[in-house]
This record gives structure tokens, C-alpha cells and sequence, in this order.
């Protein structure tokens, strides 16, 4: 947390660094293609969940003093939930390395004309090398000028989609109003629940959480949400802009590849090398930090809580890197099979896994502690996510799983907590009582 001593700048740029990326990007221009405005949902929903995190729960997550989000759960619920949210936010950014790696794919084939098996062999030896040479901690001012360049790059290239395709008037020449200029012009169960899984599942992720704690004040914390919240949508409007023109123009142009072919025949050629250059470190580097957080998550709440509690250092070492190279394997295979789908379908769904794992739990812990029983928190972290999965499979097309998984976490956490007494349990009373006088100490210094 680096000493609870980040500003503002880089407290928003670790937010925006991790949303700002292949999804926001080449996932938001795909859809785009296929539909329109509702490609918007990804950033749009991204800012409404940075502007909820300000307003809503910083003080509650800040004045906690503690490091990671499942710290905060256990305080509340026991050490019970802290292997349950492990295992399905791990399923949950697993599927976000889908989305990964076939950003990577589509970035690759069109840049070089190889075949997708080629491309995503390719992408996992990046990933692998990046990992393994230290480059998650080294990213520092990289990340920063990465986030910048393409932040600026989607704004710029939307401005020049947008004067070639002849403005609003051409715009609605080439368009009808539905679906092209809706918010939900897939449906409004889809549409609806695609922007409510970013909201839902920016609010339980460890990253965006962390961000928060690391902050030097609750000031900063507050104001670098709320510059996330500002900042982000408009990075969504530029690769609709770029979606729309390409689909009007050149409607045979391959969905997933439609941000690099603009970008290679409409930007000048060094400009351009640079731009797909910044995209493909900006994925890779993504996916490398999904990968490692996973491997991290399994190997130390799950591998040496419950399989080994004695491995030393070494041990611990070397299976973290067999994990890291079975998810990076599970990762190729699922994005060879999965070359059709939609890019933000994948991040749709792991954001909204996350929240039915993680949403109502974590906001029981933050405004009534005292009513939630220890029970009905882990029971809705593990029926949240099952009904979630089950609904998703069983259910494809009818009302989006989201609904029906938060609803089960939400009625798991209510009536038990409701109908359950809770136990005589002094190291979870004390634990209460230390964070009650916490934010007793801070409000005071405040």
C-alpha cells in the first residue's frame, strides 16, 4: 500500500491503469461494430462504480485501516469467507483473462496475419516472460505513460472517426436511431445488467478496494474516485465512434479486429507502431497481473491454509509458478475455443461474478455490522456465485444470470442474518471494537 502515502494522481491512475485496458478498448470498439451504443456500458459503468466508491463507501473502507478486502470481510464474518471469496473472485478475474487474451489475439492476427492458435501461443509466452522477469512490479512510470497514450489515442482517433464518418449527420445517414443510439439496444435485461455488473463488480475487487486504503487521506481517496469516475467514460465514446465508422464503411472488417485495422490505416505509421505497441503491453501486461493475482490467491488462501500449513518459502515458490503456468495453459485453451465471443461478454460476466461473490457481503460489513450474523455472510459469498454459474448454464437466454445470483446472495444474507442468533465470539467482538475506535481515532484527528 506503499505506506499509505499515495496522492490523488496515483491513486486514480492504479484505478484507471486496470480499467483503462484491452476490454475498454478493443472490446468496447467490437461491440460497438456488432451494436452500437451499448458498447458504451463497459466505461459508462465503470464511472458510475469509481463515483459510488467515492461518495459511498471510501470513508467506510478507509477509516477501517486495514490492507486488503478480505481482511475487511473476515473482521465482520470469520475466517469462513476468506477461502469462498478467494476461489470464485479467482474463477472471476479467470474469466477476465479470457477477455485478455483475446484482445491480444485480434491485436496480433491483424497486426501480423497469423492464425489465432499462433497469436495466443505468442501472447502466453509474453505473459509468462513478464511474470517471471519481476515486470508486475516494475511497470511504475510505464504504466503511467501507458494509461495517458491510451487514454489520449482512443479520445484522439474517436475525434477522427467521428469527422470522417460526417459528423452527427452522418452518423444517423448510416444509422437508424434503435438499436445503433440506445443504451439498450440489445434488450434491456442484457443492456441493464451488463452496466450493473461493472458497478457491481468495481466495488468487489481487491484492486480498486486497495487503491482506497492506499491513499494518504480520505480526501484523496474521495477525489481520485470521483476524477476515475469523470475520466473513464469518455474513453468508451471514442471506440464507438471508431466501432461506428468502421461498420459503416467497412462492414467485412473481422468484429474483434476493428480498433487496430483503423488504427493501422488511418494513423501515420510511427504514431500507429507506437499506439499497437502501447495496446499490446497494455494487455499483456493486464493478463500478467490477472495471472499472478490468481496463482497468488490459490497458492496462499488455499494451497498453504488448507493443503500444506507447513510448506516453507521455497515450497510455497515453487508452486505458485506450476499454478501460474496451469492458468496461463487453461487461459490459451479457453481463448482458442472461445474465438467468436464477444470480448466484453467475458468481462461482463467476471465482473459479475465477483459481485454476486462479494457485492452484498461487503456492503452487510460496511454499514451493518452489528445486524449480519457471521453465517449469513458466507452462505451469501458461496450461493451468490453457484446460482450465478448455474443460471449462466442451465438458463442462456433467459433473464441474465447477474439478477438471479445477487437476489440469492441478497435473500442469504437478510434472512439469516434475520432468523440466526449470533454466537458468543470475543476475538469477533474485539475485532469490532478496534475498528469502532479506529474510526472513533480518525474522525477525531480529522
Amino acid at each position: 500500500m506503499g505506506g499509505r502515502r499515495a496522492g490523488v494522481t496515483v491513486v486514480a491512475g492504479t484505478i484507471m491503469g486496470t480499467l483503462v485496458g484491452g476490454a475498454s478498448t478493443v472490446g468496447t470498439a467490437q461491440l460497438a461494430f456488432n451494436f452500437g451504443l451499448c458498447a458504451w456500458w463497459f466505461t459508462l459503468g465503470a464511472g458510475i462504480a469509481c463515483a459510488v466508491l467515492g461518495l459511498g463507501l471510501a470513508r467506510q473502507l478507509y477509516e477501517s485501516n486495514l490492507e486488503t478486502m478480505p481482511q475487511y470481510l473476515v473482521n465482520v464474518y470469520g475466517d469462513g469467507i476468506g477461502p469462498i471469496s478467494s476461489v470464485f473472485s479467482s474463477v472471476g478475474i479467470f474469466l477476465n483473462i479470457i477477455a485478455q487474451g483475446l484482445s491480444a489475439v485480434a491485436l496480433l492476427t491483424s497486426m501480423f496475419h497469423i492464425s489465432p492458435v499462433v497469436a495466443a501461443l505468442i501472447s502466453v509466452f509474453l505473459v509468462l516472460a513478464y511474470v517471471f522477469s519481476g515486470g508486475v512490479w516494475g511497470t511504475g512510470l510505464v504504466g503511467v505513460a501507458k494509461l495517458i497514450l491510451l487514454y489520449l489515442t482512443t479520445i484522439f482517433c474517436g475525434i477522427m472517426a467521428f469527422g470522417m464518418v460526417g459528423g452527427w449527420s452522418g452518423l444517423m445517414a448510416d444509422f437508424p436511431l434503435f438499436p445503433w443510439f440506445s443504451l439498450f439496444g440489445r434488450g434491456f435485461n442484457a443492456d441493464f445488467a451488463a452496466g450493473f455488473s461493472l458497478l457491481v463488480g468495481v466495488l468487489s475487487t481487491q484492486t480498486y478496494i486497495q487503491a482506497i486504503f492506499s491513499a494518504k487521506s480520505l480526501a484523496s481517496a474521495r477525489t481520485a474516485a470521483l476524477v476515475s469516475a469523470f475520466m473513464i467514460p469518455p474513453v468508451g465514446i471514442g471506440g464507438i465512434l471508431i466501432g461506428l465508422f468502421m461498420r459503416a464503411n467497412f462492414p467485412d472488417t473481422p468484429s474483434d479486429q476493428v480498433l487496430p485495422i483503423f488504427i493501422m490505416n488511418f494513423l501515420p505509421p510511427l504514431p500507429a507502431g507506437v499506439v499497437l505497441a502501447t495496446l499490446l503491453v497494455a494487455i499483456i501486461g493486464t493478463w500478467a497481473g490477472l495471472t499472478l493475482g490468481v496463482s497468488t490467491m490459490l497458492t496462499k488462501d488455499i494451497y498453504k491454509r488448507f493443503i500444506c500449513r507447513g510448506a516453507d518459502d521455497q515450497r510455497i515458490l515453487k508452486v505458485q509458478r506450476i499454478l501460474i503456468f496451469i492458468v496461463s495453459a487453461l487461459g490459451v485453451l479457453f481463448v482458442v475455443s472461445s474465438l467468436k465471443s464477444m470480448i466484453l461478454s467475458w468481462s461482463f460476466l467476471s465482473m459479475g461474478l465477483r459481485g454476486c461473490t462479494v457485492f452484498f457481503p461487503l456492503l452487510g460489513a460496511a454499514f451493518f455490522p452489528r445486524f449480519v450474523k457471521p453465517a449469513a455472510g458466507i452462505m451469501a459469498a458461496l450461493v451468490g456465485p453457484l446460482v450465478d454459474l448455474i443460471w449462466h448454464f442451465l438458463y442462456p437466454k433467459g433473464i441474465d444470470p447477474l439478477y438471479v445470483g445477487l437476489l440469492a446472495s441478497f435473500l442469504a444474507l437478510l434472512l439469516l442474518s434475520m432468523f440466526l442468533k449470533r454466537k458468543p465470539d470475543n476475538d469477533f467482538q474485539r475485532e469490532c471494537n478496534n475498528i469502532l475506535s479506529v474510526k472513533k481515532t480518525m474522525r477525531k484527528s480529522t
